[in-house]
């Protein structure tokens, strides 16, 4: 079992800066890949950023160049810093991890982007 603890969501103006912060119970390194998506009302969950455990990066198109994935080995963290905010940003954002046998989920955090 792996535990998700997210953290950081909340309200912005377009333009703003959010971090979020996904906290594991295991060591993440040991994962092959860790993750966030976000699910806005009425959509499907989608991907937004990935990280393999050899730090291989992948984006979706819409938020290349302002959103940034990366982890704290010290902190057993995975770190989505977000910046340039949009009104299309808004959703619930789920921090996941994908252990070789099976994928978790974080509870997920709001964000909301005001224009």
């Amino acid at each position: 079992q792996v535990q998700l603890v997210e953290s950081g969501g909340g309200l912005v103006q377009a333009g703003g800066s959010l971090s979020l912060s996904c906290a594991a119970s295991k060591n993440i390194f040991s994962f092959k890949a860790m993750g966030w998506y976000r699910q806005a009302p009425g959509n499907q969950r989608e991907l937004v950023a990935t990280i393999t455990s050899g730090g291989t990066t992948d984006y979706k198109d819409s938020v290349k160049g302002r959103f940034s994935i990366s982890r704290d080995s010290a902190k057993n963290t995975v770190v989505l810093q977000m910046t340039n905010l949009k009104p299309e940003d808004t959703a619930v954002y789920y921090c996941s991890v994908d252990t070789w046998i099976r994928t978790y989920w974080g509870q997920g955090t709001q964000v909301t982007v005001s224009s």
